[in-house]
């Protein structure tokens, strides 16, 4: 079957960020008292809302200043870290998007990151190359955190496309579950942390010059 549009996810996908905001998550959680494994933090954390993870966190009502209080505070940690870093993103994704742009392949991202990261992003990694702001689904605190397909079906529907004819590129379970949910005519694993993820019996790439260009048309 040949694919007519491409969905990414951004965290751990087109940027293999993962470590770092796992040192955010540690040095956050510590503050307030928790101490997850990694585990956990794939669990619980990772590819779900920023809103959805304090209300879990914290187990208790919170209200839009806590919460946006507690945002600010974790990604501001990550933020930093990328920085320091100096992170690229990952392994081919500037040559693909590149060659996908040239070849007038519509394409977009669906990210639960927040306006404040997304435009971190759009500063430091030249999104703009690619991408407007207007043409991603971001978090903007209206649409349901992943596992739910929403994300993903609001991309659809920006690209033109319907499920059928997307490819998706995740590397977390919560979005992979998504994508599955929203009926994606193929999920490719974006293996950016050395995972298993044989239960899936999806494609896994570890870079992105492994894609079949053919698979589009």
């Amino acid at each position: 079957m040949k694919y007519k549009a491409i969905i990414f996810d951004f965290n751990g996908t087109l940027l293999w960020d993962t470590h770092l905001h796992n040192q955010a998550w540690d040095r956050f959680l510590a503050k307030y008292g928790f101490n997850f494994s990694d585990h956990q933090k794939n669990q619980i954390i990772h590819g779900k809302q920023n809103q959805d993870i304090f209300k879990e966190l914290f187990k208790q009502t919170l209200s839009d200043a806590e919460i946006e209080q507690y945002v600010l505070e974790k990604e501001h940690l990550y933020q930093e870290l990328c920085l320091e870093e100096q992170l690229p993103l990952g392994p081919g994704v500037e040559a693909f998007l590149d060659r996908l742009k040239q070849q007038n392949v519509p394409f977009t991202i669906a990210t639960s990151s927040g306006i404040e990261n997304v435009s971190f992003y759009f500063e430091h990694y030249d999104l703009k190359r690619w991408f407007s702001l207007d043409s991603i689904v971001y978090n903007n605190g209206k649409i349901k955190s992943k596992p739910s397909p929403d994300i993903f079906l609001v991309a659809m529907e920006k690209l033109g496309c319907t499920p059928e004819q997307a490819i998706v590129f995740e590397d977390s379970r919560t979005g992979i579950l998504s994508a599955q949910a929203a009926n994606s005519g193929k999920v490719i694993v974006v293996n950016s942390i050395d995972g298993d993820y044989s239960e899936y019996g999806l494609d896994v790439i570890t870079h992105f010059d492994q894609f079949d260009m053919a698979l589009l048309g």
